[in-house]
């Protein structure tokens, strides 16, 4: 595999599906990583622009929050709560007595978690759904495909806001 100066590694061309979109899934996780750091916990809860509250952190907290979803309570059909309350609408709502230390330490062992949690699973291995998951996706079950596609859209998204939020901060772009 080709490593970026960066140290991310860049996705094989040549592979079968499932090496495709885990190893797209773990860029873009690795992206946002590289997003966050060097900074300090202020900077991490710098606001993206006015009105919005959005900041590195949150995103952060949500990609926490989605990881444990989609691949905890979804695919493995674990009865554990969510990690941030509706109140903190998913993470994104900050904390402050949590520092960025407490974030990204809960954010790489939910991805820890959601890589164990696929291991032993088939693509077509599906997770039920909540009803609103279930009104969206128009099915009451999600295969492990769809669920790797769906996180690998996520983080692309946010991956995205993290590089204004960033910009914004320091300067730092890249991809």
């Amino acid at each position: 595999m080709v490593t970026l100066p960066d140290g991310r590694l860049v996705p094989p061309p040549h592979s079968d599906e499932r090496t495709q979109l885990e190893s797209w899934l773990d860029f873009h996780r690795e992206t946002l990583a590289l997003k966050c750091s060097g900074l300090d916990d202020r900077q991490l809860r710098e606001t993206s622009v006015e009105p919005s509250p959005l900041t590195l952190l949150g995103l952060l907290q949500h990609m926490t929050h989605v990881e444990r979803n989609w691949f905890q309570i979804v695919l493995a059909g674990r009865d554990i709560p969510p990690v941030y309350t509706p109140e903190q609408r998913g993470g994104f709502l900050l904390d402050a007595d949590r520092d960025s230390g407490q974030v990204i330490a809960d954010w790489r062992a939910e991805v820890a978690r959601a890589r164990e949690a696929t291991a032993a699973a088939s693509l077509d291995d599906c997770g039920k759904l909540t009803e609103a998951q279930a009104r969206f996706a128009g099915e009451s079950t999600a295969s492990l495909r769809w669920i790797l596609v769906h996180m690998i859209e996520e983080y692309a998204r946010h991956n995205g806001h993290a590089d204004l939020i960033r910009e914004r901060i320091d300067g730092v772009t890249g991809i």
